[in-house]
């Protein structure tokens, strides 16, 4: 179903979709966090990583939003969809490469920190996603923009 600009939903149904999509996938973050450590941290709602892809569920949702407003052949769709792909390719692939290498760092200053040669401070590891929790964030954004822009 494509909604064109002349009747469209309200805008603010459009940014409601693209913000609860960020959050839904953060406050899922959270859920899993409290099921699997048994404890609650704020920061979890505002940290980098994780199932599912906050960062995928808001530029999924902006995508879909753009393109059930404008319409799926619009330039507009077309722009918010490349950067929807960037971004998501960023997620699974550069941020996770860095935080693999943050692994690594960290064990290479834990042996020097047990030798006494440099003080131990640990870079954080979990910065990137697998594809699994980027498909998971997009499947998060793409629903909520769904059920916020037509559904509803």
């Amino acid at each position: 179903m494509v909604i064109y600009a002349d009747s469209p939903f309200p805008e603010s149904r459009a940014f409601l979709a693209v913000f609860l999509s960020w959050f839904v996938a953060q406050l899922v973050k959270v859920a899993r966090s409290l099921i699997l450590k048994k404890r609650f941290s704020v920061r979890w709602l505002f940290d980098t990583g994780g199932m599912p892809s906050a960062h995928s569920a808001t530029v999924a949702s902006l995508a879909t939003v753009t393109g059930l407003y404008f319409g799926f052949h619009s330039i507009f769709f077309l722009i918010v969809l490349i950067f929807t792909i960037i971004t998501m390719f960023d997620a699974a692939g550069v941020r996770r490469s860095v935080g693999r290498q943050a692994q690594i760092l960290n064990r290479i200053i834990h042996d020097l920190a047990m030798r006494g040669q440099v003080a131990e401070e640990r870079l954080k590891e979990l910065l990137g996603h697998t594809p699994v929790e980027v498909f998971a964030g997009a499947l998060v954004g793409i629903l909520m923009a769904y059920f916020f822009c037509v559904i509803l």
